[in-house]
């Protein structure tokens, strides 16, 4: 655990640190990545997972919609910004060492590309992989 996390665990509630010095302190891959998983903030649904660079979090901090990175595009995308289906930020968290990002959305319209609510549709069992869930 980076120690930034570790000393904010341990002053507890109502210490804060700057933005730029949260950022600096999250332990990002070798592609400068960090996953960040997509939840319904109404339903708590796991609607989906992807990536965010340091500038993908600022600019979803900024502008108030998720912006992640697409890694087969290599750039910045904001989630609906061709379908339409917008995901507005309601909070944003890290997990206790900083390596995962969960984003709590309100998200219009579907949040796969397939156009299911929810990426997780597809369940992997001992008998093996079937489709659950909403259809399209």
């Amino acid at each position: 655990m980076p120690t930034l996390f570790r000393e904010l665990e341990a002053a507890g509630d109502g210490r804060r640190v700057a933005l730029n010095d949260a950022l600096a302190a999250i332990p990002f891959n070798a592609d400068g990545l960090i996953p960040a998983i997509a939840q319904d903030a109404d339903t708590n649904r796991v609607l989906m997972l992807a990536w965010m660079n340091r500038t993908a979090i600022e600019t979803t901090l900024r502008d108030g919609y998720a912006t992640y990175f697409s890694r087969s595009r290599n750039a910045l995308w904001r989630k609906g910004e061709t379908s339409g289906h917008l995901q507005s930020l309601v909070s944003a968290h890290l997990d206790c060492d900083g390596d995962a990002l969960l984003l709590r959305v309100r998200q219009t319209g579907p949040a796969c590309h397939t156009n299911r609510p929810a990426c997780f549709y597809l369940r992997l069992s001992q008998s093996g992989l079937s489709v659950e869930g909403d259809a399209p």
